[in-house]
């Protein structure tokens, strides 16, 4: 028997290595880009607030950053199964990026 947490992972697998992958890209590029938004965004802040602080993401960090945003919707509505998808999704994706980056030793 299969549980609901197995078929949830194997959907997230199949929309991260199928349609997400068709319509985004390779995700170290896609949040490559995203990275680079983000840091341009916060460097606006930063300079805007006067905090004189410098700001680097790396593509695994929008894996994070999105996780967060998804964990912040769960808490408004933790029955939405898209929310939980994406978690696994995006989990899976940073870890990617990371293991691209940072190869494990």
């Amino acid at each position: 028997m299969v549980t609901s947490r197995a078929k949830l992972l194997v959907e997230a697998s199949q929309l991260i290595d199928g349609d997400r992958n068709v319509q985004y890209g390779d995700p170290i590029d896609d949040f490559s880009l995203t990275a680079s938004m983000w840091e341009d965004y916060l460097r606006r802040i930063v300079i805007t607030r006067n905090t004189g602080g410098e700001v680097f993401l790396d593509p695994h960090d929008v894996a994070v950053m999105m996780l967060l945003v998804k964990v912040s919707r769960l808490a408004q509505s933790p029955g939405k199964k898209d929310h939980w998808l994406d978690i696994a999704g995006y989990a899976g994706c940073g870890w990617e990026c990371a293991e691209q980056m940072y190869p494990p030793s």
